[in-house]
């Protein structure tokens, strides 16, 4: 019997789970809600640097409840914001972070780049490094820069 009332549910809770303790891990945090408010502030900043058929196919590639996460709030019409340089995404995915600081920012948005990098197809991960300028593209790991 399912938990929820539906399979579906149930496992859309299982994996939105599996990534936060998956980003906790490779932060080495014990934190779940600090870890959901980092994935949401990069998910969001990096959604918005997308053309909106980028982040389109992106989130295709995400499960049911980090997709809605990534969802939260688009307006493609604004979209994409081209922060070009690294700084200028850090601050944007500190913002989103606030009012909590973040300790150590780029590691910080590393983790998260690299846990997408772990769950969504190389093609993709690929093609949204490649939206970004090279500044900002540093952030990702070396097989999104293939």
């Amino acid at each position: 019997m399912s938990k929820l009332g539906l399979k579906l549910f149930d496992n859309a809770v299982k994996d939105a789970n599996t990534w936060l303790n998956e980003l906790m891990e490779i932060l080495g945090w014990q934190d779940k809600e600090r870890a959901y408010r980092l994935l949401r502030a990069v998910l969001q900043t990096v959604r918005d640097n997308l053309a909106p058929n980028e982040a389109a196919d992106l989130g295709d590639q995400l499960p049911t409840l980090i997709r809605g996460i990534y969802y939260e709030s688009y307006v493609p019409g604004r979209t994409p914001a081209k922060l070009r340089k690294r700084e200028a995404f850090i601050e944007a995915v500190a913002g989103r972070f606030a009012p909590d600081r973040m300790a150590d920012p780029e590691r910080e948005i590393r983790a998260v780049l690299e846990l997408l990098t772990r769950h969504v197809s190389k093609g993709e991960i690929e093609d949204v490094a490649q939206s970004f300028t090279e500044d900002v593209r540093a952030l990702f790991p070396e097989p999104a820069l293939a």
